[in-house]
């Protein structure tokens, strides 16, 4: 276990869960911050970027997969958004949906140019974005931006977006998230679904990143950095847990148990 910790470490690869939700009211974006877990050793890194310019447009970015790879994208969306020749930023977009072209496209360089390298340790140097926000006078998207550099937004249907480790925190969303569901709902389910995702797998760890923005509000969103001893991280856990035990002996017995 330890071999394969420092093997992630030195190839930078981020093992993480990251989730964005959409409903009528805003966004909720949310994510670990572990890069890596072994037995006695962690290293974490934030994986969320926020961009906030306003009364015009705010944006968020998660990020998963080669941590080398999603901070060298980082990285230059910062480089173009200060150089004035730059041909596209953050700030060209009409629409966000060609910001996530650009962040894809930023994405194949970066994983084209250390593909070679990567090579050689036997791990990828893939990387998935989820880009989320709003642009003023356009309604509050997300987008999934796949290593290949296509993304897909949300259904109403499934008014949400995860990458990493989703599969421990799914089941809640499909129970819990519709587009009517509030904020402050939302971002229950998503530390909800962040807690379930830690219980099971060691790979994904605190602390929790939760950001939530309003619809039309176009200023920085509320931001909060949660750990294992946050009295609300604390206080989810326990009622989470102890409402599952409570429906769960509540669940009809058998006929052989009734004689």
């Amino acid at each position: 276990m330890l071999d394969r910790v420092f093997h992630d470490e030195l190839t930078g690869l981020s093992v993480t869960y990251c989730l964005a939700i959409k409903v009528n009211k805003g966004v909720i974006f949310a994510s670990d911050s572990r890069t890596n877990a072994g037995v006695d050793y962690i290293a974490t890194y934030s994986k969320m970027t926020r961009f906030v310019w306003p009364g015009e447009r705010v944006l968020v970015l998660l990020t998963s997969g080669s941590l080398a790879t999603s901070q060298a994208v980082v990285n230059a969306i910062h480089r173009d958004l200060n150089d004035s020749d730059a041909e596209f930023n953050l700030r060209s977009g009409k629409y966000l949906h060609q910001v996530a072209d650009y962040i894809g496209m930023l994405s194949q360089n970066e994983q084209q140019r250390r593909a070679k390298a990567m090579e050689k340790t036997g791990h990828s140097a893939e990387s998935s974005f989820i880009l989320g926000g709003q642009i003023a006078g356009k309604a509050p998207e997300i987008f999934l931006i796949y290593p290949q550099g296509n993304f897909v937004s949300t259904s109403n249907d499934t008014p949400y977006l995860q990458i990493g480790e989703n599969k421990y925190g799914k089941p809640i969303l499909d129970r819990i998230i519709s587009p009517t569901t509030t904020l402050e709902d939302a971002a229950r389910c998503a530390l909800v679904s962040l807690d379930s995702t830690i219980r099971s797998n060691i790979s994904v760890g605190p602390p929790i990143e939760l950001a939530i923005m309003t619809s039309n509000a176009l200023e920085e969103p509320y931001h909060q950095t949660l750990t294992m001893n946050s009295p609300m991280y604390k206080s989810i856990q326990k009622h989470w847990t102890e409402g599952l035990k409570r429906s769960f002996n509540r669940l009809p017995r058998f006929e052989w148990e009734k004689r």
